[in-house]
């Protein structure tokens, strides 16, 4: 008897010990799954909000592409062309807010590409996101950058302000590029231009003259061309940044979810060990007695 007890007491000790450790784990675990429920909870909210200001964006953007693109046939029919020694200038569409895969990345990515092909190009940057981006790399050929776009579908008010504040600036081009992400399907986008010319470039077409415009009327198609441009890549975006959102948060809330299931049985399985744990205690204590 006296041989048997510090035995069954050693063995009491360390099962006593194991159970703490594992009421602690399986707390740790419920912890952590209530924190990821409530993250999955969220970004499904996310996404239900991202589509249906998708589907807002979409109606948009088709309006906005309509008008881009009979724009751009008039420079294609009148066979504008940008000389080799004339300035450029980038505008890179983007936003403010993030949660949104690599859309911000693509437009950067393109525009550092223009900006080395023409290293004396000026870039204005619409977007806080963006211009975080260029920054790091093309800093001084940044001339203007724009906020608190994104938040709501783009409007051609916007897309107006911002023209009417690079003509005030003075920032004179013979071409500006308008870089934006195109929109190609609710899970694909990829970064594209726009080309806008000025009022030389465009008087110097091959096919001018086969349009009668009269100088100021020349100047009033300019404004309206870099404008509407700058909507149209506005409202590309803003579907694009949409359907990138989604598609984000939808993935995000799949992740959570295998997340939750391997948590549960990871849960399951210590709580099961600490019940077996239970019981081997009990049967040693009365095979003890």
């Amino acid at each position: 008897m006296f041989a048997i007890r510090p035995v069954v007491a050693n063995a009491t000790t360390r099962s006593v010990g194991c159970q703490h450790r594992n009421y602690a784990t399986l707390k740790e675990i419920q912890l952590r799954l209530k924190s990821v429920r409530s993250i999955a909870k969220i970004t499904k909210s996310m996404k239900m909000i991202a589509s249906t200001k998708m589907t807002r964006a979409q109606k948009t953007m088709e309006i906005a592409r309509t008008f881009g693109s009979t724009q751009t046939a008039l420079f294609t029919n009148a066979d504008t062309k940008p000389t080799e020694e004339g300035t450029t200038l980038i505008i890179t569409v983007s936003s403010d807010r993030g949660l949104c895969g690599g859309i911000h990345s693509s437009v950067s990515k393109a525009s550092r590409k223009h900006v080395q092909e023409k290293p004396n190009s000026q870039v204005v940057v619409l977007g806080d996101k963006a211009k975080a981006q260029l920054s790091r790399t093309i800093r001084n050929n940044i001339r203007l950058s724009f906020n608190q776009i994104g938040k709501a579908t783009p409007t051609y008010t916007e897309a107006c302000a911002i023209a009417d504040t690079i003509l005030n600036e003075k920032i004179e081009f013979d071409q500006a590029i308008i870089v934006y992400n195109y929109f190609k399907s609710v899970i694909s986008y990829e970064a594209d231009t726009i080309p806008v010319f000025s009022e030389s470039t465009f008087s110097k077409s091959g096919n001018f003259d086969a349009y009668e415009v009269e100088d100021d009327v020349l100047e009033n198609l300019h404004e309206f061309a870099l404008a509407n441009s700058i909507y149209w890549g506005l409202a590309e975006g803003h579907a694009s940044e949409m359907a990138s959102k989604r598609s984000a948060m939808e993935n995000a809330t799949k992740n959570a979810g295998e997340m939750i299931d391997k948590l549960t049985l990871t849960y399951n399985r210590g709580r099961q060990a600490v019940i077996t744990s239970e019981l081997i205690d009990i049967i040693t204590g009365a095979s003890a007695i």
